[in-house]
């Protein structure tokens, strides 16, 4: 059997490549746009791929079935109610798709989208029941998917519910289960970074999986969910209609253009040193890079990526291509820019020391405030960009503060954008630390 999983880190997204070693043939389960991880797989394995499954209709990333059709010329598998307006073969319950000894039985699943499906993976080498369990947005390891990105968070959930206790639960405890998702996605809350696990795992430990009704199922499993990203039924409009090409990568500009949105992908380290005047910042090495961006770009206004060179602004154009953000307008150094607004950071001892004197925005999210910062402006970082800063006072010295310092450069440079003039993210310690939250 050929099987290996493969990882998109950035927004936590797993897809598979399952096959027979007998026949050389593989099919891939809801590949990634940048399908460059699955062509060296497939070369690895010697195999040749002979089609694409979807389990549902994604919500978080542009998949990689458009390349991967118009390339190779695979057929793309999909659930019969997902009405997909792209070339497909329709998915029902319990058809099977086989390859050599290994079969693939799909699984109406619905509660994270209507048409989800999981897939049974059988290998008749070993035996005639199934060894694996591709569960795609159902069941993660440690939660369960959220039920509101497509329907009512309701309605979702108790789909979910039922999906759950009518039919994967009723396979046997040790099945593997590889989910659609680890650590990281936007699609669950408290997922595991663990890649998979047994259902006689989750059964035994996994919260949502322990015994209650409906009613407190369907409760639970809408409470404390993330924030939605705008461009959600953009990329589900995307992945359900016409195949999409390998997109372009960015071309260096010989200047900056003055009348395009800047994105300033280096570390916060690097980029509060000199940020380009105007540009937004998010940090392409911190997992979350395009989630993040989401929130503040404008897909359909093409972006100036600012890099320290030409493997990360193409690393940061294909994760921003990841979402939907087709066309960045080019890329430019860092080196090169000219006008540049100073973010000075503070180290917490710094921040400690100056706290009296400073004003101070806290970018974490409510459910991140057991102990809220005294004389802090609490506004979470996806909100900051359109939130009212009426009661702050741009002349002030202002500090950017989160729990770990992941989010305060981006907050700073979202202050500065809007005319603050002295900008001072903590980094290299936050909210998290003990030392603040005793000091």
């Amino acid at each position: 059997m050929i099987f290996e999983q493969l990882i998109y880190n950035d927004l936590g997204c797993a897809s598979y490549l399952i096959g027979c070693q007998g026949t050389g043939e593989a099919i891939v389960i809801d590949p990634a746009l940048d399908t460059r991880p699955l062509e060296r797989a497939l070369e690895h394995h010697k195999a040749r791929l002979i089609g694409v499954i979807e389990t549902h209709t994604h919500a978080d990333h542009i998949s990689g079935h458009g390349i991967l059709a118009l390339e190779l010329g695979v057929p793309v598998y999909v659930s019969a109610l997902a009405g997909a307006d792209h070339p497909h073969t329709p998915l029902h319950d319990g058809d099977s798709i086989t390859t050599g000894n290994i079969e693939i039985v799909a699984m109406h699943t619905p509660g994270h989208r209507p048409e989800h499906i999981a897939l049974q993976v059988i290998d008749h080498t070993r035996a005639d029941e199934p060894w694996l369990l591709l569960t795609g947005d159902s069941l993660f390891v440690g939660d369960v998917a959220r039920p509101d990105l497509a329907i009512a968070g309701e309605e979702g959930a108790a789909g979910l519910y039922r999906t759950l206790h009518e039919r994967i639960l009723q396979l046997p405890d040790g099945i593997e289960v590889f989910p659609g998702h680890v650590a990281g996605s936007l699609c669950g809350k408290g997922m595991s970074a663990k890649p998979s696990t047994t259902l006689g795992f989750e059964r035994r430990f996994n919260d949502m999986l322990q015994p209650m009704g409906e009613e407190a199922f369907v409760a639970a499993a809408n409470a404390g969910l993330a924030p939605k990203p705008p461009n959600l039924a953009r990329i589900v409009d995307t992945n359900r209609g016409p195949f999409v090409a390998r997109p372009r990568q960015p071309e260096r500009l010989a200047e900056l253009p003055g009348d395009a949105p800047l994105l300033d992908v280096r570390s916060s380290a690097d980029a509060v040193h000199g940020l380009a005047r105007g540009a937004w910042h998010v940090p392409l090495a911190q997992t979350g890079f395009g989630t993040r961006a989401g929130f503040l770009l404008d897909p359909d206004d093409p972006v100036v990526l600012i890099a320290d060179d030409e493997a990360q602004a193409f690393q940061a154009a294909r994760q921003l291509q990841a979402i939907g953000h087709f066309t960045q307008r080019g890329w430019f150094p860092a080196a090169e820019v000219r006008d540049l607004v100073q973010l000075p950071p503070l180290t917490l001892d710094e921040f400690l020391a100056e706290r009296d004197g400073l004003q101070i925005v806290d970018v974490r999210n409510e459910d991140e405030l057991p102990l809220p910062l005294a004389g802090a402006r609490q506004i979470p970082l996806h909100g900051l960009h359109l939130a009212g800063l009426d009661d702050l006072d741009p002349s002030r010295p202002t500090a950017v503060i989160c729990q770990s310092s992941q989010r305060a450069g981006i907050g700073a440079a979202i202050l500065a954008r809007r005319g603050f003039a002295d900008v001072r993210p903590v980094l290299g310690g936050g909210m998290g630390s003990a030392q603040l939250q005793t000091a």
